[in-house]
């Protein structure tokens, strides 16, 4: 008969079992690198294209991508996310749109009077051309579609699911079009097997 010792024992071994279970969540059912190791920087993941008047930023806010950035900028950004998940699904439904796939976006302007049209940032993945479904701003003056020097203007953009973030895609703003994504996904390779080490070395 096993002793109440023995039997104590192994209530903790299952309870600390089913605890690793559930840390280990985040790898082994959704498929998410765990928060917090990461180190590359918002500009690591960004897609950049400079026209004439401005700087164009595009980055994924996809948790398989933003859990790879050190601890401050994923926090930012997913408290960013989250404060307008219920802007987003609304949108997203009127949209017609089940699972839309949002992307951070800031223009920076290179002059003043840099006019932008915001509806005009498109993705082509897989052969396929992508334009926003809604548009969601986060600076104040984003409505003036216009910036000064050295000005900023953010949003958040929703597309149609199926943009391959895993896959090379390409971001295009009138005429100008940019593939720095190829030369990221490598990146992202690297930096997930480094944080599964790092987070499992803790």
């Amino acid at each position: 008969m096993m002793t109440r010792r023995a039997a104590l024992m192994a209530l903790l071994a299952s309870v600390a079992c089913a605890r690793n279970r559930a840390v280990g969540q985040d790898t082994t059912v959704l498929g998410l690198p765990p928060a917090g190791y990461g180190t590359l920087r918002q500009e690591d993941v960004a897609v950049r294209l400079r026209t004439g008047t401005f700087l164009l930023r595009v980055l994924p806010l996809d948790e398989r991508v933003t859990r790879l950035l050190a601890p401050d900028s994923y926090t930012s950004l997913h408290k960013l996310r989250e404060s307008l998940a219920g802007s987003v699904a609304e949108a997203a439904a009127t949209a017609g749109v089940h699972q839309p796939v949002l992307m951070f976006v800031t223009f920076f302007g290179l002059q003043d009077q840099a006019r932008f049209v915001p509806e005009d940032v498109t993705i082509t993945s897989r052969n396929r051309l992508f334009r926003p479904v809604a548009i969601l701003p986060i600076t104040p003056r984003w409505s003036e579609q216009q910036l000064s020097q050295r000005e900023t203007a953010s949003a958040v953009y929703a597309y149609e699911d199926g943009i391959a973030l895993f896959d090379p895609f390409a971001v295009s703003y009138g005429g100008v079009t940019s593939t720095d994504w190829e030369r990221t996904l490598p990146t992202l390779d690297r930096e997930r097997a480094a944080v599964l080490a790092r987070a499992g070395g803790r």
